[in-house]
């Protein structure tokens, strides 16, 4: 069985980033809210994390993870797909201002997107 199948060695840590924690804990807690059902969101993320140029080795499984929640947020009415672009081009643009060991802020972005 392959680490994608059967999760991570038990001397492995669950996540490789935080963020991809984060992006699981956003998932579960807007489940809890309501805004979703399970068979949803597990049919929603299998779609993406299906796709043909989906890694093979699972690399990429959390950006399905947020991939799944930015097109539920949409779905939903939550968060427009163009204003979660917008938000996270500021992010990035703030995360390339930020200099090295310094926390990310939004507010960092030089085009005033926080």
């Amino acid at each position: 069985m392959s680490r994608r199948e059967d999760g991570p060695a038990p001397d492995q840590p669950a996540f490789a980033a935080p963020w991809q924690a984060q992006a699981f804990a956003l998932a579960v807690a807007l489940n809890e809210a309501g805004l979703f059902s399970w068979s949803e969101w597990a049919e929603t993320l299998s779609r993406h994390v299906g796709r043909s140029d989906a890694a093979d080795d699972g690399s990429d499984y959390y950006g399905h993870w947020v991939v799944a929640l930015e097109e539920l947020l949409s779905r939903k009415g939550v968060a427009a797909a163009d204003e979660v672009a917008a938000l996270a081009r500021a992010w990035e643009r703030a995360a390339h201002a930020t200099p090295h060991g310094k926390p990310i802020l939004l507010a960092n972005d030089p085009q005033g997107g926080g």
